[in-house]
């Protein structure tokens, strides 16, 4: 792969208007997405306070870190991806702010946590990510954030989780979302394939962005799981309670404490 470094690339790129886009195109998908983020910063203060040691766990852009720290300005993140195109616009949008570290490293690597700068952290979040995962590298991921949260900590996912016992349920669900999307592309709205694509075009992440279909190739998603067996695999993990504390007709947020 390429060596696109993005020290090389800052100056010019309106990183502000790539996370905006960011933001449009997840929205498309998710109309609730900031409700999840409020709750699940809302739980953050409740348990550990407002000047939290975070890990942004599979980052992205930084949608974590953007709303953590603009909520608790004496907060300090680490986000965590492989993704080289998302983590440019991550590490171009906090360039200069001291509070934010941006790590490169393979959830799937067992060595990963090697690569953070600190031994544990108060909360571990992660939104709308782990689902390209299957069941057991996500278990075994577990047990990892299992040993970084500390006692008293958080570790939170809000992501789809399917409950197959309800299949009616699930068929109307998403038939109603989808004809909610498709009337908002009609307007314009841009969805994954199209982000990318514009991506692709961009002088300073085309790069990153082929790069990123060398490590992913096309979007795949895994096994998705219900919401009993994240609360079931995290106590499993050392965790002393899981639950979720939110949820849409298709996603949920999951709350497990240390």
């Amino acid at each position: 792969m390429g060596g696109f470094r993005v020290t090389e690339t800052v100056r010019g790129t309106d990183w502000q208007a790539w996370q905006e886009s960011w933001d449009r195109q997840q929205e498309w998908y998710m109309p609730d997405r900031e409700e999840r983020f409020r709750v699940m910063l809302d739980m953050v203060e409740a348990f550990v306070g407002p000047e939290p040691r975070v890990l942004d766990l599979a980052c992205g852009t930084g949608s974590i870190t953007d709303r953590l720290l603009r909520r608790f300005p004496n907060a300090t993140s680490t986000g965590v991806d492989l993704d080289p195109a998302l983590l440019a616009i991550a590490r171009g949008s906090f360039a200069g702010d001291a509070r934010a570290t941006f790590v490169t490293a393979d959830l799937k690597d067992p060595r990963w946590t090697t690569r953070l700068p600190h031994d544990s952290y108060d909360a571990v979040l992660t939104a709308t990510a782990l689902h390209w995962l299957h069941s057991e590298p996500l278990a075994a991921l577990y047990g990892q954030i299992g040993g970084l949260v500390t006692d008293g900590g958080v570790f939170m996912n809000a992501d789809h989780m399917i409950d197959t016992g309800t299949p009616r349920i699930n068929a109307a669900e998403r038939a109603h979302r989808h004809a909610a999307m498709d009337a908002h592309k009609a307007d314009g709205a841009l969805d994954w394939a199209d982000w990318w694509a514009l991506a692709a075009k961009d002088p300073v992440l085309a790069g990153p962005t082929a790069e990123r279909y060398e490590i992913y190739g096309e979007h795949a998603d895994g096994d998705m799981p219900s919401v009993q067996w994240h609360a079931d695999t995290l106590r499993a993990a050392g965790f002393a309670e899981a639950r979720p504390v939110w949820a849409s007709p298709s996603d949920s947020l999951v709350l497990a404490v240390k």
